[in-house]
């Protein structure tokens, strides 16, 4: 599409846009009673209008029934993760029983962890990209050592080129390949959360099959983002947060995907209660029995609440459809390029070809950035700050649109 810098060419794409109804189901933040233009869905997403509706129901079930709503009612707690997953798999690309809402994102690295990496004799490595977000580092770091090993000889970590910001699929490849008799295991984000770019986790995953090796995805700022096919990919497994652009609320319920083809084995893990089968969980006897599929991975009681939020949430994302959502984040995203290519002093390190990011830029400035930052932030442009130079923003497509993204680049003009 050939774009125009104008506010009318801006309105008559959002005219256009088969997705607008969508921006009146989100409460939009405001500041002296005017709407935020809000760019920061993948930091936090906004509140869906009917999150409240989500807990209040809960709640009523709570007073009216207390402990027994448990197992009262149309929709009991006992079943509630259920709830999320139809709509989980359809975002994720899975089956339904390949994918579980539960826990913190953290939590569910390390316990898959448990289960994905099993070093043995030379192989003991886990390839991953350097610099990826540093809950995975700290992760990786510390599960190593509980594992008898050192993390300098034990992780291989992946840059970009020289003077370049992201990666090249080769590098990726081409380091799989070379490390394929010592690697256990590999394990990175399928969308970096700096840069913005989008890996071929298809083509990642395809070389992690052919030598050998379990192959995880850290779906953080990738789910509800951009098309995932986890299950056709053949990824062994792979976790996110929801919170995001999934907008189930801070600090959401997050999710697991465990391929189909480990559903059968006897895999390691770290157990709780509420991943016992379900059908004689309350038996109390010793002696795990998991749970079929990726519920058989679960720890703790769920949060109801925050449950209740999360499938209210998904609900939007799954009826919007990720293909529908794509077309418009490449267009949203494409947009916001054209009208920051006019803006002095911005360099762009995510890249440019639409298949290779999701929908954020990330801008670096070249002098005095934090400032330059702030005054966006007082002209009511909600963006993240990263040290020490660089500006994310991300035009989301459920709430998102052409006219702010226009304004956006009148205020970076302005700066």
């Amino acid at each position: 599409m050939l774009f125009e810098n104008s506010l009318a060419f801006a309105r008559q794409l959002d005219q256009a846009d088969p997705l607008r109804s969508y921006r009146d189901r989100f409460y939009i933040p405001e500041r002296n009673g005017k709407p935020l233009i809000y760019f920061c869905g993948n930091s936090l997403g906004l509140q869906p209008k009917t999150a409240r509706q989500a807990l209040d129901c809960e709640l009523a079930i709570w007073q009216q029934h207390g402990v027994e709503g448990w197992f009262e009612g149309e929709n009991p707690w006992l079943t509630i993760h259920q709830r999320c997953k139809e709509p989980l798999a359809q975002i994720v690309g899975a089956n339904p029983s390949e994918v579980c809402p539960m826990n913190n994102l953290t939590v569910n690295l390390h316990l898959l962890l448990t289960s994905f990496y099993q070093p043995t004799g030379n192989r003991t490595k886990i390839l991953t990209i350097g610099g990826d977000f540093p809950s995975d580092q700290y992760a990786l770091e510390t599960h190593i050592q509980t594992r008898g090993l050192n993390p300098a000889d034990t992780l291989v970590e992946v840059f970009p080129r020289t003077h370049e910001h992201t990666w090249q699929t080769a590098d990726i490849l081409d380091a799989v390949e070379q490390y394929r008799d010592s690697l256990a295991l590999v394990l990175m984000s399928g969308l970096h959360y700096y840069t913005g770019q989008v890996f071929d986790m298809a083509a990642i995953a395809q070389k992690a099959r052919q030598i050998g090796v379990p192959i995880g995805f850290d779906l953080a700022h990738a789910v509800g983002n951009i098309p995932l096919k986890l299950h056709d990919w053949g990824v062994d497994f792979a976790f996110w947060c929801s919170y995001k652009y999934l907008n189930s609320g801070p600090g959401g319920v997050s999710g697991i995907f465990v391929h189909e083809n480990h559903h059968a084995a006897a895999l390691p893990r770290l157990a709780g209660w509420w991943g016992y089968d379900e059908a004689r969980r309350f038996e109390m006897t010793k002696g795990f029995v998991p749970m079929p599929g990726a519920d058989g991975w679960q720890l703790s009681t769920p949060t109801v609440l925050a449950m209740a939020v999360h499938h209210a949430a998904l609900q939007l994302t799954a009826e919007a459809g990720l293909d529908a959502l794509r077309r418009k984040s490449e267009l949203l995203t494409g947009f916001l390029e054209f009208v920051l290519r006019e803006t002095a002093g911005l360099q762009i390190i995510t890249p440019i070809n639409a298949a290779e990011r999701g929908c954020q830029l990330s801008l670096l400035i070249d002098h005095d950035g934090k400032t330059v930052f702030n005054r966006l932030t007082e002209q009511g442009v909600i963006g993240d700050w990263r040290e020490p130079d660089c500006i994310r923003l991300a035009p989301t497509p459920l709430y998102n649109t052409f006219e702010e993204v226009w304004r956006v680049g009148q205020a970076f003009a302005s700066c």
